[in-house]
């Protein structure tokens, strides 16, 4: 027994040691090697926009400061990028911005605020010039505020409309014994329509219509304004598909020039008087960008606004970045109430929705905020639902003209297996103390159960309409007549008193210092996130996630399938989510 005790205290040694050593490499790597790293800028230089790795406003920080030491993905969001062009505008070394490529998964929402970013870059008399082997439509919106617009001779731009797909299931339930028993309040929630229909219902289309037509005249309206085109005539060229190669493009002025990308790259080098033969000084965003967070001076203001960042789908637990967790959301809302530096917080929501009970606990943090200092909300890509939920009791409520709102209702799905195991010979048998102890999917769902369902979720609907009543100063009856589950954009929300603003999150965070009466302030971001071990793991470099690998494996399209599949899976409890996704390219 003590010959193994020492082989096994030996064996953990050696593993301790192994452990220590490997950590210590890499402290002194992430130590010495960030003077190595170290990003230089040089005078006139370009700014190249490649936004491929950012498609959050916030990327997050951890309270156990080795994860961010040995993260991969440096730590910069969209937010950062929008500040740092604002700092480019008047940073002498900075001569322009280059949008090459570009190939985000930004959302539209977000994709105007940095158009509007790049707008006000341009009033510096510092040129944006864009160029790309084909253009997506929405990459094409972003690109559309460049001075001047390059494509590829062989290229093709994407220029046709707005369209969105969704799949029903009705009779593939019936056909496979799988059922989704559907429970909901709202004659427009149809994130369940299809488990109960084979088609579109007229109030799904009639919201979906309306929508898509509010945001395709968002984007026409920018890109009129950038192109000088009207908005008629723009959409005559997406009816006719007039843009669809780069010569009718041109003709039609979405762009303004045809050419390889060594002619544009001549054409900046000639912008910056530098000689064809020789290389222009450029700069990616993201390094900028690291550059500028890392050298910002560190304000002594005691005046200070908190941007709560709320981003993702409304879940249980801590959160992420990409998911709304009670456990970090309330944590923020609790230190920025206790914090006498802080004067007043604006709340960043981009969330289609989620858990009703852990929208109301948010809900809860922003009322008792709301009763020391103004919580002013600005609306991203999505506030809708859950999104929508904790927002309603904000002081002051901002969004964009094409953000995605509203959503006020609530559903519950139950998957149910009985019909399967009937066909493949499986027999359910239970033994309870009491009528009602447990629902059981092996067995047909019955009334008084379904009965009982349909109270909770008209209690929460009840509870949800009531407190963006409250919030918005209106009746019950006059929230119920706009609510049911229906979807609004940003300009439809301010005119049935949803929204209070249309603006970005500048905006809101100048309202809320106006709100706390301060003209000097800086601003403090949240949540930190509260993350163990195995997460530091996660970020090493050689780690790569279990996602990253699924993704790599199946291809991006599949891997999307599996995420809706993934998320339909994850829906426990009452859920105040937005009815579909909209994906638009």
């Amino acid at each position: 027994m003590k010959f193994l005790g020492n082989v096994m205290a030996t064996i953990i040694g050696i593993f301790v040691f192994c452990m220590l050593f490997f950590f210590g490499i890499l402290l002194i790597g992430a130590i010495f090697g960030g003077e190595e790293g170290k990003i230089e800028l040089k005078n006139n230089s370009v700014i190249e926009l490649k936004l491929d790795d950012i498609s959050d406003d916030y990327a997050g920080k951890y309270k156990d400061p080795w994860i961010d030491i040995f993260s991969e993905k440096k730590n910069i969001g969209l937010t950062d990028v929008i500040n740092s062009i604002a700092i480019a505008k008047t940073d002498n070394d900075i001569k322009g911005i280059s949008i090459l490529n570009q190939n985000s998964s930004l959302g539209l929402a977000q994709s105007k605020e940095l158009r509007e970013a790049l707008e006000d870059f341009k009033k510096s008399g510092k040129f944006v010039m864009a160029y790309a082997n084909e253009y997506t439509q929405k990459d094409y919106y972003l690109n559309s505020v460049a001075n001047t617009i390059y494509l590829n001779p062989s290229g093709d731009l994407d220029f046709k409309g707005l369209s969105t797909e969704i799949m029903f299931f009705k009779d593939l339930q019936e056909k496979s014994g799988v059922k989704m028993e559907v429970i909901r309040h709202g004659k427009y929630k149809s994130a369940v329509e299809p488990f109960i229909e084979n088609k579109m219902s007229d109030a799904n289309r009639e919201q979906t219509t309306a929508l898509l037509n509010s945001v395709w005249s968002s984007v026409l309206q920018d890109i009129s304004t950038s192109r000088h085109i009207p908005v008629a005539r723009l959409n005559e060229i997406a009816t006719g598909l007039l843009a669809r190669t780069p010569e009718m493009a041109k003709a039609n002025k979405l762009i303004d020039i045809v050419a390889y990308e060594d002619v544009y790259h001549d054409a900046i080098k000639n912008a910056l008087k530098v000689a064809k033969d020789e290389d222009y000084n450029k700069i990616s965003i993201s390094d900028y960008t690291q550059k500028v967070v890392t050298t910002a001076i560190t304000s002594e203001n005691d005046n200070q606004i908190a941007v709560i960042y709320a981003q993702g789908e409304i879940q249980s637990g801590e959160g992420d970045v990409n998911v709304i967790g009670e456990g970090s959301m309330r944590r923020s809302f609790q230190e920025a109430r206790k914090n006498k530096d802080i004067k007043a917080v604006v709340l960043r929501v981009d969330s289609p929705g989620g858990s009703a009970l852990t929208s109301d606990l948010i809900w809860r943090e922003i009322e008792l905020t709301k009763k020391v200092k103004p919580v002013v909300v600005s609306m991203g890509n999505y506030a809708a639902s859950g999104g929508y939920y904790i927002s309603c009791n904000a002081n002051t409520i901002f969004a964009e003209k094409n953000t995605i709102t509203g959503s006020i209702g609530v559903f519950g799905v139950l998957p149910n297996f009985s019909q399967l195991s009937t066909k493949i010979g499986i027999n359910t048998e239970q033994v309870t103390t009491n009528e009602n102890a447990k629902y059981s999917p092996f067995v047909p769902l019955n009334e008084k159960f379904k009965s009982v369902t349909l109270e909770g979720i008209e209690r929460v609907y009840r509870t949800f309409v009531t407190h963006v009543a409250e919030g918005r100063k209106m009746t019950f009856a006059q929230v119920d007549s706009i609510a049911q589950g229906r979807v609004w954009t940003g300009t439809e929300a301010k005119k049935i008193g949803l929204v209070d603003k249309i603006g970005n999150l500048n905006d809101a965070i100048n309202e809320a210092a106006s709100l706390a009466k301060i003209k000097d302030y800086s601003t403090q971001n949240f949540p930190e996130y509260e993350k163990d071990f195995s997460d530091i793991l996660a970020k090493l470099p050689f780690a790569k996630s279990k996602e990253a690998l699924i993704k790599e494996e199946i291809g991006e399209q599949n891997y999307f399938i599996l995420q809706q599949i993934k998320k339909m899976q994850l829906q426990k409890g009452i859920q105040t989510r937005m009815p579909f996704e909209i994906s638009i390219q």
